[in-house]
């Protein structure tokens, strides 16, 4: 709700009875007074008459303003109630109770209407909100909540009563735990208590204004005579003292816009992004200033729009594949608040903390159940899987009796694609790329197998490997490719890979210049910054049993270790290689299961599995590693330097734990409520369509661990799938991934993706299903070479993906063309 001649502010209060409408009136004369082309709009009106009724009111005394109500009600009770009262008695209403997205719309529907009108002018809008900070709206959810799409500026009208102090700053944190702006906060003068004074000095040490007005007159017998006084004591505190706010939030409103204007060019000159080249980025139009973001969209400024300058842009990459419950999501921000508050940040080495301590229980009890006995903490996900590594080779190193010197050689064992993060130990776990090719200290340690790739291609899920990346199988169902232990039993693909892999290693470890490995580190199902690869999961539970079960390859020898001190049950001895997850892009329900690694089978567990991204919600950084219980023993002794010596500052902080803590509530939750059954059911369906055959039918009822299903609509990835414009596309979960047709060839450095990302971003959304969905917005999504990926939120709304879909198929028809 930003243009560039429209100021808008939102007029709150702690509670009902402390002056909003006055104030409203008085700064709509205040406004009007110094020439500003002036609205006001009650969103929500409950109760009627004069002296209920806030729009009958201004249009009395600030005749000069354009006025609107919504929503209106006869009985002055809370607006839910009003609503439902009105429906159970027959009253006038003529609609369904408006949803928080459609009370949202129709406020910013109206405020664009206004800009339009008073196009060219200097002009406001008012905004009075019903009740106090957290009355409900029509839904029932709290108004604070409905208005936070729109974020408009906000005047806080202050309690000049018996309270008022405790109830004021209560309103006023609860508006900026949710990302609200206080440009001003008004009261009335009252000798007795003095709020007003308090206010002063406490707002003013925060930068905000307070602005100070007399109580309006006692009310009087005489209508006539009432209407004199109010009409006298208006033109009194609209021609200093409320002018001097105005005065004040016009110059806010100028910042505001200066600053935004010249973030682009101050970012240029200043910053240093992230898998950027600079040399690229020339113009300032290429650069996206998001003024703030909420659920799955950024609220992105723009010079070169009409009014509004803030647009929504659905965030494709749920920035960097960390968001799962939206942005701003008011619960994690509570959650953290609540743990800032209480710690701040403690140290953690032989101390605990609650926060802390229950994420540990909880990881164990999910993620790590049957396995895992300990949860190691760092920062994000390329530290954790540094620790995971040391974890790893220290343990293998340990059993095999090595050297420090020969432990050091060892090598890893991975697939072609793979990604694990950017600190150089991470890197070096990786087959060289794009990523590692200008590091200088860049050294690839270990061995890189080129694992079949799962694309849906003409509506069919197609297994493709080798060289020349030739069809290996074809599958029904996407449910059918991830039912890895039917496939063991039935699929000859299982003997086929085993014998692959077998030959491959056999090859490699007779050149004779004694690689060894000392671990197998995986992306279960899917290596994201490789290109959004998905492996044939059948082809990983191989690998994985493989390299536990070859004697040949990797001995069984072992020596005793101290005995296990955990409580908790977890994995026999490692045999083999010890085997490292890394889940930090696909865990905690990402691919719609709570791990990755069920994909793989129902006894295909980790020894060591690091989560990051989704486990704080996308809010603040945080990393954990967990490890079983013969993984822990390496480092158990009464020597320090037997210890894992690996840590950061911010260990445990308080702050992430507590968010972690709530995210996980939050998706177990969503789960028990059966929030996504309508999605798997899209997807139930589609696997029970007749098709071709490999393995026999899909289980007619998949359970919750057998179904493979997406957010993205069955019928919307078939379709994409036959697109002239796209070689394939995979969608499981939050995840889609389209492959296109390139000319420039496959991989990070092609361009094929430039033209639709583009389309999505700058071109016309899909009116179509922007009509039937009721979302305008674009698009915005990074591109990984020609693939173009999709994330969603774990509570994206239908109507958003729908929308998204639309969008999508416009502009591969664009590309097609």
């Amino acid at each position: 709700m930003l243009s560039r001649h429209l100021r808008t502010h939102l007029v709150l209060a702690p509670s009902t009875s402390v002056g909003k409408s006055i104030f409203s009136t008085g700064l709509v004369r205040a406004s009007l007074a110094l020439g500003e082309k002036v609205g006001y709009l009650k969103p929500v009106g409950t109760g009627s008459g004069d002296g209920d009724d806030s729009c009958a009111h201004l249009q009395r005394f600030a005749p000069g303003a354009r006025t609107a109500c919504l929503f209106h009600f006869d009985e002055p009770v809370s607006p839910h109630l009003a609503v439902e009262r009105a429906a159970r008695g027959g009253g006038p209403v003529t609609m369904s109770v408006p949803t928080d997205d459609e009370f949202a719309s129709a406020v910013g529907r109206h405020a664009r209407d206004f800009a339009l009108e008073t196009a060219g002018q200097r002009s406001s809008l008012y905004i009075e909100s019903a009740g106090g900070v957290h009355s409900p709206t029509l839904s029932g959810t709290s108004q604070l909540d409905a208005f936070r799409p729109l974020l408009p500026p906000t005047i806080l009208v202050a309690s000049a009563e018996l309270g008022g102090i405790s109830t004021t700053i209560s309103a006023y944190e609860s508006l900026l735990l949710r990302g609200y702006d206080v440009d001003a906060v008004l009261v009335f003068r009252e000798a007795y208590y003095a709020n007003h004074e308090y206010f002063e000095r406490w707002f003013n040490e925060r930068g905000i204004r307070v602005g100070v007005v007399d109580h309006p007159p006692q009310q009087v017998p005489s209508a006539e005579e009432d209407a004199a006084n109010l009409e006298a004591y208006y033109a009194q505190i609209a021609d200093t003292p409320l002018q001097r706010v105005v005065q004040r939030l016009q110059q806010i409103h100028i910042d505001r816009m200066s600053n935004l204007a010249t973030a682009p060019r101050r970012t240029l000159d200043s910053v240093w992004w992230p898998f950027v080249q600079h040399g690229l980025v020339k113009n300032e139009s290429d650069v996206m200033v998001i003024d703030s973001a909420h659920g799955d969209h950024f609220s992105v400024f723009s010079t070169s729009s009409p009014p509004p300058l803030l647009s929504p842009i659905f965030d494709g990459s749920a920035s960097w594949w960390t968001q799962c419950l939206g942005h701003a999501n008011p619960e994690l921000t509570l959650a953290a608040a609540h743990a800032a508050g209480r710690f701040g940040h403690v140290m953690f080495p032989t101390a605990t903390n609650l926060p802390a301590l229950t994420l540990v229980e909880k990881l164990l009890a999910s993620v790590g159940q049957g396995w895992a006995s300990r949860v190691f903490y760092s920062d994000d996900g390329s530290t954790g899987m540094e620790v995971a590594l040391k974890m790893a080779l220290r343990a293998f190193a340990d059993r095999e009796q090595l050297l420090p010197a020969e432990g050091r050689k060892l090598a890893v064992l991975g697939l072609k694609g793979s990604y694990h993060g950017d600190t150089i130990g991470a890197m070096d776990a990786c087959e060289g790329g794009v990523y590692s090719e200008r590091v200088e200290w860049y050294e690839g340690r270990g061995h890189w197998l080129a694992a079949p790739e799962v694309r849906i291609e003409q509506g069919e899920v197609v297994v493709r490997g080798g060289a020349d990346g030739g069809e290996v199988a074809r599958y029904q169902s996407l449910t059918q490719l991830y039912d890895v232990d039917g496939r063991v039993q039935h699929d000859p693909l299982a003997q086929t890979y085993r014998e692959q892999i077998e030959r491959e290693l056999e090859a490699r470890i007779a050149k004779g210049d004694g690689i060894r490995f000392g671990a197998l580190v995986l992306e279960p199902v899917v290596m994201g910054a490789g290109g959004m690869i998905f492996v044939d999961p059948l082809y990983q539970h191989v690998l994985v049993d493989l390299v536990r079960s070859n004697r040949t390859l990797f001995p069984a020898t072992s020596r005793a270790g101290a005995p296990s001190t955990s409580p908790i049950d977890s994995t026999p001895v490692w045999q083999g290689l010890p085997v490292i997850f890394d889940e930090v892009f696909v865990g905690l329900h990402r691919l719609g299961r709570v791990t990755a690694s069920t994909f793989l089978g129902s006894t295909t567990r980790p020894d060591i599995a690091c989560y990051a991204k989704i486990l704080t919600g996308g809010l603040v950084p945080m990393a954990v590693t967990l490890a079983s219980d013969a993984i822990f023993q390496a480092f158990w002794g009464d020597k320090k330097v037997d210890a894992l010596l690996h840590g950061h500052s911010y260990t445990a902080h308080a702050v992430g734990c507590g968010i972690a803590n709530k995210t996980l509530d939050i998706l177990t939750r969503m789960d028990r409520r059966g929030e996504w059954n309508d999605a798997k059911f899209d997807w139930i369906q589609h696997a029970s369509n007749p098709g071709r055959q490999s393995l026999g039918p899909p289980p007619a009822s998949p359970s919750p661990t057998e179904l493979a299903w997406s957010f993205w609509s069955a019928d919307f990835v078939r379709d994409v799938s036959a697109h002239p414009a796209v070689e394939g596309v995979m969608a499981l979960g939050c995840v889609l991934a389209i492959h296109l047709r390139a000319a420039d060839g496959s991989g990070y450095q092609s361009t094929a993706s430039e033209a639709i990302l583009r389309q999505l971003r700058f071109g016309t959304p899909h009116d179509d299903a922007i009509a039937s969905s009721g979302a305008s917005f674009q698009i915005h999504a990074r591109p990984l070479g020609n693939v173009v990926y999709f994330m969603s939120s774990l509570n994206s709304k239908p109507a958003t993906l729908r929308a998204v879909e639309a969008s999508i198929k416009a502009a591969l028809d664009v590309k097609a063309q």
